[in-house]
């Protein structure tokens, strides 16, 4: 679709809203700041959009459960131990409403290109700023954190691109395929440089995932890979990787803890939790047991603990729902031989169960970089099976 297509007929919040979604999305891998300048401004114009008519609220399935998370957030916010905390983590429920904007935006076949463009080289630019910075830097100890502020959140960034990447490289043909490869590679690089276990282990989880929609066969040759690359990485790469197994680790056993210390926070507060953003200040604690050390992080570094703890048992189902809606539903997409939404679909769903894994070991879905980019990957398979 050339420009002139792609604006033809639209109006001029329509031009401004797809503009401002492309933007967001450009950015959403190198300023989170300025990606929510632009995603904010889409949701306005959608408002208005709606508010005049020219566009009718709708959303995929997943929507729903995503959204019954966000009402039993808000009521946990009310039952917090400082609701004034919590309230001010409200605002973090507002990148959902990307999820219906984004399926309603695009109306016509192959505006969704103009988006998966935008994201191609946001991955293109993170990745070859952190490469960059990997042969530029003084220390040759340092976790790359590219454009963001955390190694962690640039994991998270790295690892669903990388996914979506998978999906292109093995479903996609033409052109289009070679770029997809390219940026995959560079980002499978920039991400073993960010030091990041829980975004290898997401990685891995993803090309299983992939291989089982392309070719089951080559799991096999998975392993291999693996071991390969563990043969030919550095020495931090590799001692990095083998502390996963050792529970001498200091990381390892401060997860145990906080493993620990979050059974028993549910299990005072199982109904609507401590309140958003409110765990790290109940663990202080001395009775939950964790060590001076472990009490310095913000949370508990799983998103189930975490979601529990302090929102409570009945958001973390909400939102367990809301993983099981969006996996079912892409992977009926990814299933769909010749479909123009295969590739994406496999790529978004080789996203999700790598951030689901991923998030066994990081509140990642607290991370709003790493869960809005999530959004977005969830919501554009459906988006290019509603448009054509």
């Amino acid at each position: 679709m050339t420009i002139k297509d792609l604006t033809a007929g639209k109006s001029v919040l329509e031009l401004i809203l797809l503009g401002a979604l492309g933007l967001g999305i450009l950015f959403s891998q190198i300023s989170i700041s300025i990606a929510q300048i632009f995603l904010g401004a889409a949701l306005a114009v959608w408002i208005v959009l709606l508010v005049r008519r020219e566009r009718t609220f709708a959303a995929p399935g997943f929507f729903w459960p995503l959204l019954a998370y966000a009402g039993l957030s808000l009521l946990a916010t009310a039952f917090s131990v400082n609701p004034g905390v919590s309230f001010g983590e409200a605002r973090g429920l507002l990148p959902f409403l990307l999820v219906p904007v984004l399926f309603t935006a695009l109306a016509r076949d192959g505006e969704t290109e103009w988006l998966l463009a935008a994201f191609l080289a946001s991955g293109f630019v993170n990745a070859l700023y952190s490469i960059g910075y990997e042969f530029a830097r003084a220390d040759p100890g340092e976790r790359v954190s590219g454009f963001m502020g955390h190694y962690m959140t640039q994991a998270g960034l790295l690892m669903l691109f990388c996914s979506v990447a998978l999906g292109f490289v093995l479903f996609r043909r033409g052109r289009a395929r070679l770029a997809w490869a390219g940026g995959l590679v560079l980002a499978a690089w920039a991400l073993v440089l960010t030091l990041t276990r829980s975004g290898w282990i997401g990685l891995g989880v993803a090309a299983v995932v992939v291989a089982l929609l392309w070719k089951p066969k080559i799991l096999i040759l998975l392993p291999v890979l693996a071991a390969l690359f563990f043969a030919v990485s550095p020495r931090t790469v590799r001692g990095r990787a083998l502390s996963i197994f050792s529970l001498r680790d200091p990381s390892n056993q401060y997860r145990l803890e906080y493993a620990r210390a979050g059974a028993k926070i549910i299990a005072d507060y199982p109904l609507f939790g401590t309140g958003p953003k409110t765990v790290r200040m109940v663990f202080q604690n001395p009775k939950y047991g964790l060590s001076e050390m472990a009490k310095r992080n913000v949370h508990l570094h799983s998103n189930i603990m975490q979601i529990a703890a302090e929102r409570g048992v009945t958001a973390l189902v909400a939102w367990l729902a809301f993983i099981v809606a969006a996996f079912l539903a892409l992977l009926k997409l990814a299933r769909r031989a010749g479909d123009p939404a295969r590739p994406l679909a496999a790529g978004a769903l080789a996203g999700l169960a790598a951030f689901f894994v991923a998030g066994f070991f990081e509140y990642n879905f607290g991370d709003s970089e790493v869960s809005t980019l999530l959004l977005i990957v969830l919501t554009l398979p459906f988006v290019t099976s509603r448009t054509r």
